[in-house]
């Protein structure tokens, strides 16, 4: 049955929601025209601004409600709130200052409400954050659970109920199995929750135990059975979740399209297919790599005079790599070897010990100082910050009849680094590991994870024993 804190959990957040705005209206205020840091001329009354800040609070949580930020996140990540925090605030901003320019209230303080929105996205922020973190602490404890009903014992119901068991912070608790042909499970699985009976025995089982959700597991020949299981859930007031015998072959996250009238399944949803995503990751791309130009730019001219004074040849490497759609684009590095014939350079990889390298070139790979030169295929549009590394077309064309889902890597820009780099996979590591994790952050790509990625590679260094 559902559980009835859900709804006082949300009138509890929309109240908490206002409390903090009205805070933060508070200390914006104070700070503006009491603290004494900031020059002011009082022009509005005190009641003006407190009308358009209850006026801005509760327009926000009218977003919030439009924009689903009220509702179950038990399975989402915080990054989910984060942007849905951005983007009320970002909404609800732009609504006051269109208000104020309609009713002609020129002389409300810039100042003011900039300090009232930052502070407004900060508090919301930083409290959401301390009540995930102690719902999870509870949740790993026992306390505040959903049990979980899995019809079908066999393979797909198994496997779900071990993945679900790795993540305890979620705080669900498988209650039992329905299967018609198993009535108890090998004695390798025996450590799983007992089956309770057939699929026809749902309605007693849902009646008898606090059942909060139902996950149906069932082999594709069992179809015929889902309406009466759906019927039977519905009518108990239970939820219902089906696993696809063939989810294997889909994504992390799948979406569910629609098409002349019909369900459909995107098989590789990809959020930066969306234009709002990608002007935002494009911008961030453009912005990043002109600061990173100009701050690295003394270890540019150095790496480049030491090129200059300890080998023949030119400073700049370019190499042909394989970029968005497939498309192919020259990838700009610091060079490292000595020259040698781009047929040689195209084909082979490099090996520990290479005697192509230069010494100067070895510390350059070795301390990633010869990607620097990336940064200028950021700004051109041939790669981004963030993303899976690029690959020669002649080896594109050898793992991709190798490699499940390798091309798909392919339907974003490749990136100066990425997830399966931040994870070790650099150099002489597997490329099957590598697919996965860039298969990982293609489908849960959002902005936080770019900089969640970009935030590690300058903790962790650019140092890297495989990089040679």
């Amino acid at each position: 049955m559902l559980r009835q804190n859900q709804r006082f959990l949300t009138q509890l957040y929309v109240l908490m929601d206002l409390v903090s705005m009205l805070l933060m209206f508070l200390l914006a205020y104070w700070l503006k025209f009491y603290s004494g840091w900031l020059p002011y001329y009082m022009t509005v009354p005190f009641d003006t601004y407190l009308l358009w800040s209850t006026v801005y609070s509760f327009a926000s949580v009218v977003i919030g409600f439009y924009l689903g930020f009220y509702s179950p996140k038990r399975r989402k990540r915080f990054s989910h709130d984060v942007m849905k925090i951005l983007q009320i605030h970002a909404i609800s901003s732009l609504g006051l200052i269109s208000l104020l320019y309609i009713v002609k209230e020129v002389h409300i303080s810039r100042e003011f409400l900039a300090m009232f929105i930052g502070l407004n996205v900060l508090s919301v922020t930083g409290y959401r954050f301390v009540v995930k973190m102690a719902l999870l602490t509870l949740r790993k404890r026992g306390y505040n659970k959903r049990y979980i009903l899995v019809l079908g014992a066999g393979t797909v119901g198994r496997r779900f109920c071990y993945k679900l068991a790795q993540y305890p912070g979620l705080g669900y608790e498988v209650a039992g199995f329905l299967d018609d042909y198993l009535e108890r499970h090998d004695s390798e699985h025996a450590n799983l929750k007992p089956i309770l009976g057939k699929i026809d025995q749902l309605p007693e089982v849902l009646a008898d135990k606090p059942i909060d959700e139902v996950i149906i597991a069932l082999p594709l020949e069992a179809h015929n059975k889902y309406a009466y299981i759906i019927e039977c859930c519905e009518k108990a007031g239970v939820k219902t979740l089906i696993i696809p015998d063939y989810f294997d072959l889909l994504p992390a996250r799948p979406f569910f399209d629609n098409f002349a009238g019909m369900p459909l399944i995107n098989v590789r949803d990809v959020p930066l297919d969306e234009l709002s995503n990608q002007l935002l990751k494009r911008t961030f791309d453009i912005v990043f790599s002109l600061v990173a130009i100009i701050v690295v730019s003394p270890a540019m001219l150095i790496a480049a005079i030491g090129i200059k004074l300890t080998s023949p040849g030119p400073i700049i490497f370019k190499q042909e790599r394989m970029g968005l759609d497939r498309k192919p684009f020259q990838m700009y590095k610091f060079r490292t070897m000595h020259v040698s014939a781009p047929e040689v350079s195209d084909t082979e990889w490099t090996v520990a010990n290479d005697p192509r390298r230069t010494r100067f070139g070895s510390f350059l790979r070795s301390t990633s100082l010869d990607e620097l030169p990336q940064f200028f295929n950021v700004l051109l549009g041939h790669m981004s910050v963030v993303g899976p590394r690029p690959e020669r077309p002649h080896f594109v064309n050898q793992f991709k009849e190798e490699i499940p889902k390798y091309m798909v890597k392919h339907q974003i820009r490749p990136g100066i680094t990425g997830w399966a780099q931040m994870n070790g996979l650099r150099g002489d590591t597997s490329i099957e590991e590598r697919i996965v994790h860039d298969l990982f952050y293609i489908e849960n790509w959002t902005f936080l994870f770019d900089i969640k990625i970009i935030l590690k590679t300058i903790v962790k260094g650019f140092v890297n024993k495989n990089a040679y």
